[in-house]
């Protein structure tokens, strides 16, 4: 071990900072916020280190440095461009015992400024040794992305109520119990959704009642396919799950995210394939967070379109569930965008309607004269097996059947297909299509051709001269 990681106190300690560009102010914010009592010597300051010197936030010393300038110091930080000035600061700190950084010279250092993840109160410091630091920068982006920001709430919360768990459970066991449950539990969900009092109302409750062990569900949108566009409290969120229950749109790659020890079961509902009815659904909802589970709910897209997801939280209330939602990139977004359609478009498209092909039995009809507009974009969801009627009612109230159309199927995925031509072919193309698949009718499903850009472009190219000029692929 090169260095031995520590976190000091700076609260009102002296220390010093040599240079006055912008990567000394970058230093210097940090420092500041720390609480450090923050001396600069140099001859200028950079705009950022001049309006902190005015608010009177550091002291300015406009002098050369001289060796005296480290007298009382506890570090000394040195960010110039002067190699000679940043050798001799180096070695007079180093005589004096007082800890030293050059910035960016990893050999003149008796510290070093690890990579930071601030959820005050808990910090996380990432360091290579100075060896690699475009990777600990890497690291750190990653680790962002997992830990929650109300992590740092949540530890205040827990430091105010430390004392009063200590009192009500004698064991040490027992407290770790406590918090493991609520840091995993509700109380973290609760926290997370700036729901401060009943977090510590439910502090209390389950203090009270110690082992009893309270399920939630959460719904989750996991996006169009690719896992990259799964949201970061997505991801959070189905890292805490001790069972899901996932559509089959959900995609292999997102599932891969899901943890191994979790119980994982598939409800999905497929044209041609088994599938599990809503009603059943919502009994394993119900069956497994009575049971104690953080169940979640795990949608493709959004759950709140055209995902059933206001249906399964009716379920929830009816039975006193405790829940949250996680919104999705839903399909008509993700997919047009990986296609090159953008669905709105100053010069096509003013307006756009998301519907879905597939309604209940006794559902109430779309009103298709207003659908029928042009310069108005559809994008219509679980469309393939209705799509020659959807495409004769538009014609029949007044959509040219010249309009371009796009069926995307498995959009965002590595085997997404973009299927284009116009109105007319609309059911012809759908057939075709692999599904899932999305339909869009309007103007903007032309400029797939020129906005393309998801995949192999040369694939593109070659694969569309191959098929006949109603086909392409992305």
């Amino acid at each position: 071990m090169d260095y031995l990681p520590l976190f000091v106190e700076l609260k009102e300690r002296p220390v010093l900072l040599i240079g006055g560009g912008h990567v000394a102010a970058r230093k210097a914010l940090l420092l500041l916020r720390a609480g450090a009592y923050l001396r600069v010597i140099a001859p200028q300051l950079c705009d950022e280190l001049h309006l902190a010197y005015q608010q009177g936030k550091i002291e300015w010393v406009s002098a050369k440095y001289q060796p005296e300038h480290l007298s009382g110091m506890m570090l000394v930080i040195v960010a110039t461009d002067d190699s000679v000035l940043n050798q001799q600061v180096y070695l007079d700190a180093q005589a004096r015992n007082i800890f030293v950084n050059v910035v960016d010279s990893q050999p003149q250092c008796s510290f070093i400024f690890p990579a930071i993840i601030d959820r005050n109160p808990i910090l996380i410091a990432i360091s290579s040794a100075g060896k690699a630091p475009v990777l600990v920068r890497m690291i750190r982006e990653k680790l962002e992305a997992l830990l929650p920001s109300s992590l740092g709430l949540m530890a205040t919360i827990a430091g105010k109520w430390r004392k009063k768990v200590k009192q009500h459970l004698e064991t040490f066991q027992a407290r770790c119990r406590f918090w493991e449950q609520a840091f995993s539990g509700q109380f973290a969900s609760l926290v997370a959704s700036d729901q401060l009092a009943q977090a510590e109302a439910l502090l209390e409750q389950q203090l009270k009642q110690k082992e009893i062990q309270q399920g939630e569900l959460a719904l989750v949108g996991a996006g169009p396919g690719d896992a990259g566009l799964l949201t970061l409290r997505g991801l959070q969120v189905i890292q805490q799950a001790e069972v899901v229950l996932y559509d089959s749109l959900v995609s292999p790659e997102v599932l891969e995210l899901v943890r191994r020890d979790v119980d994982t079961i598939c409800v999905g509902k497929r044209a041609g394939h088994h599938s599990v009815s809503q009603e059943e659904t919502n009994a394993l909802i119900v069956k497994y967070v009575q049971l104690g589970k953080r169940v979640v709910r795990l949608k493709g897209g959004d759950p709140f379109i055209f995902g059933r997801g206001g249906e399964e939280i009716e379920i929830a209330i009816a039975h006193g569930i405790p829940f949250q939602v996680v919104p999705g990139i839903t399909a008509a977004s993700g997919a047009s965008a990986y296609a090159g359609i953008p669905l709105t478009h100053r010069q096509y498209a003013q307006s756009v309607t998301f519907m879905t092909g597939h309604c209940k039995a006794d559902g109430i009809e779309p009103d298709w004269a207003s659908l029928a507009q042009a310069n108005h974009t559809l994008a219509i969801y679980m469309g393939t097996a209705k799509a020659e009627f959807i495409s004769q009612r538009l014609i029949q109230l007044g959509r040219s059947p010249l309009t371009p159309i796009a069926v995307i199927s498995c959009g965002t995925r590595r085997d997404q297909q973009v299927f284009t031509g116009n109105l007319t072919q609309l059911a012809q193309l759908a057939e075709k299509a692999p599904t899932p698949a999305l339909l869009i009718v309007g103007e903007v499903a032309a400029l797939h051709h020129q906005l393309a850009w998801f995949g192999d472009r040369h694939a593109y190219q070659s694969l569309s001269s191959l098929h006949s000029p109603l086909v392409h692929f992305a």
